[in-house]
């Protein structure tokens, strides 16, 4: 029995065949283009296979309330190509087979839950730090879905002192995401994160900034564990001065091992690596086999 999933990403997509446990038997990846050529990648891989059903992980922000009139759509995303766009009404025009449909976030917080870092845990957090900042969280053992999907990336957070950076959001400007994603680094210091790895200052900001949300997270919504991944976190350093930060800004208030002592079990890499979300893609895709079948 075959699965295929989709990580939509705003940079690449990401296309996987895997089985009902979430195993990875074959995988291709390209750039995110212009929608059409990107589909039809999509399509020809795919079309190799027989499927079962196919699980959506998306960029966003897109609409995943099954009762819209939009449901599917990639709605109001800077990517202006994508703007609109019906991603899941056109899968499902080429194929016949059963397709969810939620956050690339989502879907990778349902990976680790599933399989990886909180695994055998009903709550948990998955935030990506990347091109962009996004988090999907499990709770309860379901994915969080309210009137929308969160988009913790842009919450607002206090800015360090010392940081005159204005903040590469077109919709905030100094939110977590025009503050401390990949872009803002690039920005502010001159350099991609990933030729700054030396520089104690780039992450100990950087720090400053992720622990800020990560205390909002906790005291709302108060998940198990916490797994940051990205592009950006891939700077293992930054995980200590994260850790410190969270404990001097939360100072105690909620007076658990979790957060003071067992800090560096408590917010973690994710567990799967870097393929948390083309996994959470092939369990929603396993999960839309399923309810088919009780239908």
């Amino acid at each position: 029995m075959l699965y295929g999933g989709i990580e939509a990403g705003g940079t690449k997509f990401v296309c996987a065949v895997g089985d009902e446990h979430g195993k990875i038997i074959e995988k291709v990846q390209f750039p995110t283009t212009e929608p059409e050529e990107t589909i039809k990648k999509v399509i020809v891989f795919f079309r190799q296979f027989t499927l079962e059903a196919i699980g959506v992980g998306s960029f966003g922000p897109c609409d995943i309330n099954p009762n819209s009139k939009t449901y599917g759509y990639i709605t109001s995303t800077p990517k202006t190509t994508w703007e609109n766009y019906p991603i899941l009404q056109i899968l499902k025009d080429k194929f016949n087979v059963p397709i969810a449909f939620n956050t690339d976030v989502n879907a990778a917080a349902l990976g680790e839950s599933t399989l990886g870092a909180a695994k055998g845990l009903d709550s948990c957090l998955y935030i990506t730090v990347g091109t962009g900042i996004g988090a999907g969280a499990v709770v309860n053992g379901q994915l969080l879905q309210g009137l929308s999907h969160p988009e913790m990336g842009h919450v607002l957070v206090r800015r360090h002192p010392n940081d005159s950076y204005q903040g590469t959001c077109p919709y905030h400007g100094d939110c977590l995401e025009g503050l401390a994603a990949g872009p803002a680094i690039e920005a502010r210091w001159g350099e991609k994160g990933s030729e700054l790895s030396s520089r104690q200052e780039v992450w100990e900001l950087e720090a400053f900034y992720i622990a800020q949300a990560l205390m909002h997270y906790v005291l709302i919504l108060s998940p198990k564990r916490i797994i940051l991944g990205g592009g950006v976190m891939k700077q293992k350093q930054v995980f200590s001065f994260i850790h410190e930060n969270f404990k001097k800004m939360l100072n105690n208030y909620v007076d658990l091992p979790e957060l003071s002592t067992k800090i560096e079990e408590y917010i973690v890499s994710p567990g799967l690596e870097v393929h948390a979300g083309i996994t959470g893609s092939l369990l929603l895709a396993r999960q839309a086999y399923q309810e088919g079948q009780r239908l």
